[in-house]
């Protein structure tokens, strides 16, 4: 087992590694800004490979419909492990609110798809474009509601969804394939380009963020909750994530990629939200920090255990 795991950390650790550590350094030691980059990110490299995944993506209505229940039950299952957690030991309300993001939302984005498509090639990359548009649609939701729920508005959270080209993107996809057009060539084209831009540039920002958070302090009282954060996205997602996929009655390739995807660091997005509406944000980025760093090692494991 012990070469299983070295070889898939070799043939999908590694590979990854080479942009985030490049963003990493560019960060250190040329003050890399990453706003415009998570722009082009945003607004162009991300709708370009939701469109291009969506439309060619080898899915079924099965695929769909389990692949969102799953999101909402694994969603709802952390969420009251966090609540759990978060009594037991008796957080303040920030603190609460930071532990309930990094338990319930992962880097299945920009970390996640480039991971995903080393491990299990274009056929689980098609199988993860669902379950990523559902958690683009949930964070700007759901986790602005978590962040910060005395100032929770439904009509800005609705309104921030409908933001993100992402969206349109993938009503384009659904629109395609409902009427069995294509794009024209050109046009096809420039997107398939623009799709393949995007693992570099989101593992470069990946980089480029963990320095970021690597030097934000954290006082005394946010310990308990970060220790509780750590464990929670550690050891227990994984654990939540095999009992909704069971209850679902999940298999095959769509098991594979739904389990790694649930068992990603906690998100990059949750520190912006936290750092926004005051939910504990040194605890949750020296999470994410954490988390992202272990899972370079837990994450070839449990993809050869899958294999």
């Amino acid at each position: 087992m012990l070469y299983s795991v070295l070889n898939t950390m070799l043939q999908v650790i590694v590979p990854i590694s080479i942009p985030v550590i490049s963003g990493a350094l560019l960060k250190r030691f040329q003050k890399l800004d990453t706003r415009p980059l998570v722009t082009l990110y945003l607004y162009f490299l991300n709708p370009a490979l939701i469109l291009e995944t969506l439309a060619k993506a080898d899915i079924s209505y099965q695929d769909i419909y389990q692949t969102l229940g799953f999101s909402l039950l694994n969603l709802i299952l952390l969420w009251l492990v966090a609540a759990v957690a978060g009594r037991i030991l008796k957080l303040p309300s920030d603190e609460k609110a930071g532990l309930t993001l990094v338990a319930t939302f992962t880097n299945s984005v920009n970390y996640g798809l480039p991971l995903v498509l080393l491990a299990f090639g274009q056929l689980g990359l098609d199988k993860a474009s669902v379950y990523v548009i559902g958690q683009m649609i949930i964070v700007n939701t759901i986790g602005v509601y978590l962040a910060a729920r005395s100032s929770f508005s439904m009509k800005q959270a609705v309104k921030s969804v409908f933001t993100l080209p992402s969206i349109y993107a993938a009503a384009a996809a659904i629109l395609l394939r409902a009427t069995g057009f294509s794009l024209p060539f050109g046009i096809a084209q420039g997107i398939s380009m623009a799709a393949a831009a995007y693992s570099p540039v989101v593992l470069a920002i990946l980089g480029a963020q963990m320095v970021g958070v690597a030097g934000v302090p954290m006082n005394a009282g946010s310990k308990r909750a970060f220790r509780a954060g750590i464990a929670t996205r550690m050891l227990l997602s994984p654990i939540v994530a095999l009992l909704a996929l069971w209850l679902l009655q999940i298999d095959g390739v769509l098991f594979a990629v739904l389990f790694i995807l649930a068992c990603m660091p906690a998100a990059v997005n949750a520190s912006a939200l936290a750092e926004k509406f005051g939910a504990s944000p040194q605890t949750v980025s020296k999470c994410v920090l954490w988390t992202t760093i272990a899972s370079f090692i837990t994450l070839p494991v449990l993809i050869v255990l899958l294999q």
